[in-house]
């Protein structure tokens, strides 16, 4: 009888597993088919069935609604702008594509790194947010921003990787014990991509104690969003970076119980009353 409600429970596991794993094809679907629509086919009608009408933006450049996202699509497509996904996750209804576009003067610079977040619902997209900033060289270890690895993997450990990086996130981003950062991030491996800091533990600690010195600590106030798939975890987060408010759009690569690589994207977070919404940045 044990033997039979454990294999019954392991079917259902697998069930419900399979079931998340066709529901996050379906959300990366639209939400490529959107960003396909706008940076390569340019097509306004394919644009306006997929993007929903009242569209809540967090890009603090452009409004709320559909409508400025389609107006712009003959604007991009003049402008020459191309979009590579280097990276795509999704959990439940969000989507994370890890971005690069060229020849993207329209969104302030001609060679840009970006994270995009979809929020996905009834076949549309109907929530947007992004970091964005400048594509520099490469740091120290001759990492770039979009290098490393692609490859989805470890479906089965998705809720235990979430929960390490939640964890890494509120002991040392947060500073509740930064002392435990070995509990998190490999003392072996960790290959790093953010173009100031060099691989491993000692050149992310000379980074930070660089800007210690500088007096331009970076500090995590408040982590707002955290989407996991796999080996894959990314958390979406605010607080200070150079004196400024700035929003922190992070990708770790978990292996074998420990962070082993990192993405981010950081970008300064404009005064309510400079946005072109009242979405606010997250």
């Amino acid at each position: 009888m044990k033997q039979t409600l454990h294999a019954i429970a392991g079917a259902a596991a697998i069930s419900l597993a399979t079931s998340a794993t066709a529901y996050a094809d379906a959300t990366k679907d639209i939400a490529v088919s959107e960003m396909e629509s706008l940076f390569k086919t340019f097509d306004q009608d394919v644009a306006t069935r997929l993007i929903a009408e009242d569209l809540i933006q967090h890009n603090q450049h452009v409004p709320n609604g559909a409508a400025p996202l389609v107006g712009l699509i003959p604007q991009l497509k003049e402008s020459g702008i191309s979009a590579t996904t280097h990276r795509l996750i999704a959990e439940g209804d969000l989507v994370v594509a890890h971005n690069e576009y060229k020849n993207a003067q329209i969104f302030g610079g001609d060679h840009l790194a970006a994270f995009d977040v979809f929020r996905v619902k009834n076949g549309q997209v109907v929530e947007h947010w992004d970091n964005i900033t400048a594509v520099t060289p490469p740091n120290p270890s001759g990492r770039t921003q979009f290098d490393g690895t692609t490859e989805i993997a470890d479906l089965e450990k998705t809720t235990e990787n979430k929960a390490l990086v939640t964890a890494f996130v509120n002991d040392v981003l947060h500073g509740m014990a930064p002392e435990k950062i070995t509990d998190y991030i490999s003392t072996e491996t960790y290959l790093q991509h953010n173009s100031g800091v060099a691989d491993g533990l000692e050149g992310l600690g000379a980074a930070i104690q660089a800007m210690v010195d500088a007096g331009t600590p970076m500090t995590y106030s408040d982590t707002h969003m955290i989407v996991a798939e796999g080996n894959f975890v990314f958390t979406a987060s605010e607080g200070q970076f150079m004196n400024e408010h700035s929003a922190f759009f992070d990708l770790f690569r978990v292996e074998d119980g420990k962070i082993v690589e990192h993405w981010d994207v950081i970008q300064t977070i404009l005064p309510v009353d400079q946005a072109a919404n009242d979405s606010g940045k997250f």
